[in-house]
């Protein structure tokens, strides 16, 4: 049975960074194309970040290219997002998943960036 913990949110000034990361049991992330998703108040859950089974190929939404990154540790399998830059904008619950997603959400972790 799948479970993912997110972890690393937190409130940051405007052109802050954090490192959020995601902690999978029942699954090794390593056979999943993996993505963080956000759900910002009033609107709909969307994918801005993903990676290949392979690490061959990442993709991001384009509000966060440049600034987010990213990343999976096989060995503790974990997934990882860079966020570097952040915006009002980006204040969210961010939650990891697979590509497509599992029927199942972890309780994400809230990114909250404000002055």
């Amino acid at each position: 049975q799948v479970q993912l913990v997110e972890s690393g949110g937190g409130l940051v000034q405007p052109g802050g960074s954090l490192r959020l990361s995601c902690a999978a049991s029942g699954i090794q992330i390593r056979n999943y194309p993996m993505a963080w998703y956000r759900q910002a108040p009033g609107k709909q859950r969307e994918l801005v970040a993903q990676i290949t089974s392979g690490d061959y190929y990442t993709n991001y939404v384009d509000s966060v290219k440049g600034r987010f990154t990213i990343s999976r540790d096989i060995a503790k399998n974990t997934v990882h997002l860079q966020l570097n830059s952040l915006k009002p904008e980006d204040t969210a619950v961010y939650y990891c998943n697979r590509v497509p997603a599992w029927a199942y959400w972890g309780q994400g972790t809230q990114v909250t960036v404000s002055s």
